[in-house]
């Protein structure tokens, strides 16, 4: 059975389920109580997360039941849980990024996984507070849009760096440094990014996040 089949109530519970299970663990990483399991841990809940905005994306278009947005309150403050993260993810917390990979000759730009996961968790948090008030459409109309528009790329992005840090790191593969790049500054191209990358091997970082090379690598 198809989604679009779902009677809308069940495809609410399933997707905020979801949605809830991933706000939860996300704070859980920032804590930084398991340091050396959060790359792994938080790769694994963005893979899933992505899972319902999929099925978000893949479903009809979904319409509000009012023609203005219903007031939820004051928007919940993600800077504590971006703060956090930034600590606890320092060492890779800066990746670069092509926005729209239908844009030809896009320029990357400099991004920060803190702050990827901090928006997403404002985004799926806002739909969140609908979906609790008994308004189903409304939260299921903001999830898809706001998926569409900007929690779904930005947890892709993120997803993409890193699982390209998991690769480094398992492949025994050296890492470009991105530390230096301001992420205020999108105004680069791909020499600079490459003349700012310092080479550091991925071991260095592999440690204190969880990571370890491939076994067959460790045998080497």
């Amino acid at each position: 059975m198809s989604d679009n089949a779902l009677d809308p109530n069940d495809f609410a519970v399933q997707i905020s389920d979801q949605i809830e299970s991933f706000i939860l663990s996300v704070r859980e990483v920032a804590k930084g109580d398991d340091p050396d399991s959060a790359v792994p841990y938080l790769l694994l809940e963005i893979s899933q997360l992505l899972l319902a905005g999929g099925r978000l994306g893949a479903h009809e278009d979904i319409l509000p039941d009012e023609r203005y947005e219903p007031d939820i309150g004051p928007e919940p403050d993600a800077d504590e849980l971006r703060e956090r993260l930034a600590v606890l993810l320092e060492p890779i917390d800066v990746y670069s990024e092509v926005f729209d990979p239908y844009v030809p000759r896009s320029t990357p730009v400099a991004c920060r996984i803190s702050d990827d996961l901090a928006d997403v968790v404002t985004d799926l948090s806002h739909g969140l507070a609908h979906f609790r008030a008994g308004r189903v459409t409304e939260a299921l109309w903001w999830w898809q849009f706001s998926y569409l528009s900007n929690w779904g790329p930005t947890a892709s992005a993120s997803l993409r760096a890193l699982q390209s840090l998991v690769a480094h790191v398992r492949l025994d593969s050296p890492l470009d440094a991105l530390d230096g790049l301001d992420t205020d500054d999108n105004s680069g191209d791909e020499e600079r990014l490459a003349e700012e990358a310092g080479k550091v091997m991925a071991a260095e970082i592999a440690a204190p996040l969880g990571l370890r090379p491939t076994s067959r690598q460790q045998q080497a």
